[in-house]
């Protein structure tokens, strides 16, 4: 099966997935009762909405920090937007978590003169470098969030049907992270062994460049993990984001009158964010997060409505966030593009090289 092909079998899997999602929600709200969700959610009211917005962009200013103790190098605002940009992408837009990254990788990249502290331009495979290595802190944070939940979990119902398969998939993540940071970490040799009996094929140009942005992005990782403590920071910082997000469904449900101690809403959080992450090809968990509120909400004792309302206040407060933030940064984007051309002469628009280098560089 050729790329295009794969590619296309890949697009069709997201919008099925996409659909399906949205039909596991639509009939989730049919079983609770259209009504009945709308009145629970209608209970939090315009000023304790606009109060979530508020906490959820202060959790997102501790993952901006988190990302900023790992590379201190990199402007803090310069991470924060992009950070935001990846979480808008992966919540707002039909795309799954990679589709994010993607678009985090091109944020990082851009500058658009709004980071003062940071005027220098950001090259691949140093902002690949930074994503992967954010992702993978996120990742190390999340593992402790779900073990803690899963702690809490036990001592409210040592029967619950969830804690078997969440210590799987806990044990699955740092398997998985393992890999993921030895990879991180030894990747670029194992392309340079192994890699070049495929590219040899290729045109010249086209295979010195994948060499060479191998080689360079092997550095910046090397680069990276020789800081064990800003690592640890960053991991640690992210830890708290994600006692955060717990305190906002904690504060939420106290919205909408579910009684639900703090560490009850870290064992719903904690383990939401475990299933989640297993169905991380689904475009924006559509489904898989409201099933799995739903499922652990009746675990503790809340009404299926209030836990779908749960569910469709967080997504609410996301695309508040998400929309006015993709929508800016594209507008960036296009002035930026227009600057260019204007500096370029309009060269840069009909020259095939020019037309590489930015596609290489994504600025």
């Amino acid at each position: 099966m050729c790329w295009t092909d794969r590619a296309g079998a890949l697009k069709k899997l997201t919008v099925f997935l996409t659909f399906l999602g949205l039909v596991a929600v639509t009939a989730a709200m049919a079983w609770s009762g259209f009504d009945s969700v709308l009145h629970a959610v209608m209970r939090i009211g315009l000023g304790g909405f606009l109060v979530m917005v508020c906490c959820q962009l202060l959790v997102d200013g501790v993952l901006g920090l988190a990302w900023h103790a790992a590379f201190p190098e990199l402007g803090y605002f310069r991470l924060l937007s992009a950070r935001m940009v990846r979480d808008a992408a992966a919540t707002c837009l039909p795309f799954s978590q990679l589709g994010g990254i993607v678009i985090g990788i091109r944020a990082t990249c851009s500058s658009h003169g709004l980071y003062k502290g940071d005027k220098r331009e950001v090259a691949l495979p140093e902002a690949a470098c930074a994503n992967l290595v954010d992702i993978t802190t996120e990742v190390m944070g999340q593992v402790a969030f779900v073990l803690l939940a899963v702690a809490f979990l036990v001592a409210h119902q040592r029967s619950s049907p969830f804690v078997v398969p969440v210590v799987c998939g806990a044990v699955f993540l740092i398997v998985g992270t393992a890999g993921f940071i030895w990879t991180q970490r030894h990747g670029g040799n194992l392309f340079r062994k192994f890699g070049g009996k495929f590219t040899r094929s290729l045109a010249s140009q086209w295979h010195e460049n994948l060499t060479q942005g191998a080689d360079d992005l092997q550095e910046q990782m090397e680069a990276a993990w020789s800081r064990p403590w800003h690592i640890c920071r960053s991991a640690l910082y992210h830890f708290v984001g994600w006692l955060g997000s717990a305190a906002m469904l904690w504060l939420t449900a106290r919205f909408l009158g579910a009684h639900l101690t703090f560490p009850n809403a870290i064992a719903v959080e904690g383990v939401t964010c475990a299933i989640m992450s297993l169905g991380f090809l689904v475009p924006g968990s559509l489904g898989v997060q409201e099933g799995a509120y739903m499922a652990l909400g009746h675990a503790f004792g809340i009404d299926p409505s209030v836990a779908l309302g749960l569910s469709l206040l967080r997504r609410g407060r996301e695309i508040i966030i998400g929309i006015p933030v993709l929508l800016a940064w594209q507008f960036m984007e296009m002035h930026s593009l227009r600057s260019n051309d204007k500096n370029d002469g309009g060269k840069a628009a009909y020259s095939p090289s020019s037309s590489v280098v930015k596609d290489t560089h994504l600025g």
